[in-house]
């Protein structure tokens, strides 16, 4: 399912200027911590990664829609490739907890600093939305909040829940934080009963010093094995980067580390770089390299694999979850 990724519906960020594909003092401003650092000039994208400009009916729908509530959209802060496509379906992924994270990893372009205090009614505000669009499939995600005792993963848990309550035929998806040092956290979001848990990767584990480094690679991993652990029925997810300077042999080293901790599905997209302050982008990934790892994951024991220049962990969201449930269901026939 293509998707639309929306933040709360937050009155203080309305005629906020997007800086989508902006370099300059907006761009700094979203990233004080890079304002230092050297530029990184931003190369011309190949065929393979140009997409036809939004603007289609349904677009401007969507747009009217975002506008109307008062919505900022990931989608436009991101510069997303896939904004054009998802807009036009009108499908939905939620960004909870603020529009601000609590880390500066070196490929993200969701503004960095102290977030600002939950709001307690965002959770039904999610479930409404959700029932008004009458989703079948929902993706909820979020920034880091390292500020938080739980990470907050009962603001999660609460999310799902009221979901469930507006909207029970609406199958759930979470992209989810770390939740490093938070003890407790990942089993609060466990309990509620996602559908699909996705934690991505992000990039191979030599990378994490200079592209992720408020994380560890192998909590992550261990994170997703113990969502396995605790409920056996939910499917895990996990995404990475390619283009940030890894070797094929780190990628497929990934892959065998989701794989030992049972995780069901994995995405592999095109890393582009949203500023010049960004990490630069050390490789243009062909297609048909692309294509390869798709083939490699899927001998390595994957249910589901989607490889390709412009795949994003919520991109075909909904469609790839049907998929998922039928691969799970033709495994267990034999």
């Amino acid at each position: 399912m293509a998707t639309i990724d929306l933040l709360n519906n937050d009155p203080r960020r309305k005629g906020e200027n997007s800086s989508q594909g902006k370099t300059g003092v907006n761009a700094l401003s979203r990233h004080p911590e890079k304002a230092h650092r050297p530029d990184n000039p931003i190369q011309r994208k190949p065929d393979w990664i140009r997409v036809k400009a939004p603007g289609s009916p349904g677009w401007k729908e969507t747009q009217t829609i975002v506008k109307e509530n008062g919505l900022v959209t990931v989608c436009e802060e991101a510069g997303c490739p896939n904004i054009g496509e998802c807009w036009e379906k009108k499908h939905a992924t939620f960004m909870i907890m603020g529009d601000t994270c609590t880390r500066a990893c070196a490929f993200c372009n969701v503004k960095t600093g102290m977030p600002q205090p939950l709001d307690p009614h965002e959770p039904e505000y999610v479930a409404t939305a959700t029932a008004k669009l009458g989703l079948e499939h929902v993706v909820i995600t979020s920034v880091d909040r390292d500020d938080l005792e739980d990470g907050g993963a009962e603001h999660f848990a609460q999310t799902i829940r009221a979901i469930r309550r507006a909207s029970p035929k609406t199958t759930i998806e979470i992209l989810t934080p770390d939740f490093l040092r938070k003890p407790g956290a990942l089993e609060v979001v466990v309990k509620a009963r996602p559908d699909v848990f996705n934690h991505n990767l992000e990039t191979v584990p030599s990378n994490y010093l200079k592209v992720r480094p408020g994380a560890r690679y192998f909590h992550s991993i261990r994170l997703l094995q113990q969502v396995k652990e605790l409920d056996p029925t939910i499917f895990t997810k996990s995404g990475i980067m390619v283009g940030l300077g890894e070797e094929r042999n780190e990628v497929l080293q990934l892959m065998d580390d989701l794989r030992s901790a049972e995780v069901d599905f994995i995405t592999i997209g095109q890393y582009l770089q949203p500023s010049k302050k960004h990490h630069p982008i050390i490789k243009f990934v062909t297609p048909d390299e692309f294509k390869a790892y798709e083939t490699i994951a899927y001998t390595k024991g994957f249910l589901m694999v989607c490889s390709s220049p412009l795949t994003r962990s919520s991109h075909h969201a909904g469609e790839d979850f049907a998929r998922l449930k039928a691969a799970r269901e033709a495994k267990a026939r034999g």
